[in-house]
């Protein structure tokens, strides 16, 4: 037989689905977004300074927030994003020229390690106090990035942070979005800032913010609401969150963990493992399961919060994705489906093992 007959006969592999291989025809058409999770415009330089309070500023790109403080010994700043960059300290010094108060960054405020919002510490020198979580100085440690440094003041749970007459609370409510991440409060000025759980106007990013410790994210929402601000950054997009914001994605969050509850009972597992199965093909098997479920567990959210929330439909299936997963390993769908006796479908010896050891056990 030629090679090319020999080649035409051979059975062909299935084609990998890879996130990004869409062709550009393809891409899909999302929902518009509603005016009201826009911020304000952002001057010709490509960021907008504003005044939370008398001495307490908010800086955004439109994707990306910073804060400061200005003290009458310099200026306290929450995060750096390198997508600002720069702009953070042309923006303290457009508000320190008109106020009178130091320009000089005294203290920086890591709220966790991810470089997105700390990479630009560098452009503050090594004369500056950085303080962070003891978490956040080992994770930038191991990292090695000089445009991270290290922080020289560390905490465990709790933080004050005094300066020139001003006052930031720093506070270690356990992993949340990271391992590190931490709540700051200016209590008198009213405004929290905690990155990477709530994004006020908008559906929490994908996979539900990426996050590393999905039950203790989720509980975030309801720690963020204890606290008596009215002012919230969360460290994206381009507006400041009110309280009505923040009950809207508690909502959410609470809508979600219920849908995928219901929707973990609800799928049979049975067309799955009996596609895959017979094969041994634990991660098909699991990987179009899950599918089923994330899928069944988002529409009707999506359909709830169109219009309410910027980028609902574009987010919530990879976010239900996540949740189905963290409540079938980490919470009580987990004894529904993993333990109880419950019997998969197929024998004991192979399907039922290999469904088990396909959920990442």
């Amino acid at each position: 037989m030629r090679q090319s007959d020999m080649t035409s006969h051979a059975p062909k592999a299935a084609e990998a689905s890879v996130p990004g291989q869409a062709l550009e025809e393809n891409l899909p058409d999302y929902a518009p977004i509603p005016p009201s999770a826009f911020g304000p415009p952002l001057n010709e330089l490509g960021y907008h300074v504003g005044s939370i309070g008398e001495n307490l500023y908010w800086v955004t790109d439109g994707s990306y927030q910073a804060m400061f403080l200005t003290t009458e010994t310099g200026v306290v700043v929450v995060d750096a994003p390198p997508t600002i960059g720069h702009n953070l300290l042309r923006s303290i010094d457009d508000v320190t020229r008109s106020t009178g108060k130091p320009s000089t960054v005294t203290h920086l405020v890591y709220s966790h390690a991810h470089a997105d919002h700390v990479g630009a510490s560098g452009i503050f020198g090594d004369d500056v106090e950085r303080v962070g979580h003891v978490e956040t100085d080992r994770l930038l440690k191991a990292a090695g990035d000089p445009n991270r440094p290290t922080p020289t003041t560390t905490f465990d749970d709790r933080y004050t942070l005094d300066v020139g007459g001003e006052r930031l609370e720093l506070t270690y409510h356990g992993p949340n979005h990271t391992a590190d991440n931490i709540f700051i409060n200016a209590p008198v000025y009213g405004t929290l800032f905690v990155v990477d759980v709530m994004y006020p106007g908008w559906a929490p990013f994908q996979n539900l913010a990426l996050s590393t410790e999905i039950p203790n994210w989720v509980k975030a929402h309801r720690q963020i609401m204890e606290y008596p601000w009215t002012t919230f950054l969360g460290g994206h997009m381009g507006r400041l969150g009110t309280r009505a914001d923040g009950e809207l994605l508690v909502e959410y969050v609470e809508d979600l963990t219920a849908h995928a509850t219901e929707a973990i009972a609800a799928v049979d597992p049975t067309p799955y493992f009996g596609k895959y199965g017979p094969s041994g093909n634990s991660w098909a098997m699991m990987k179009h399961y899950w599918a089923k479920v994330a899928h069944e567990a988002a529409q009707p959210v999506i359909a709830k919060y169109t219009g309410r929330l910027a980028g609902v439909d574009a987010s919530t299936v990879e976010n239900a994705f996540t949740m189905v997963t963290s409540l079938m390993h980490d919470g009580a769908s987990s004894r529904a489906r993993w333990g109880s006796g419950r019997e998969w479908p197929g024998s004991a010896s192979s399907m039922t093992a290999s469904g088990i050891r396909a959920g990442g056990g």
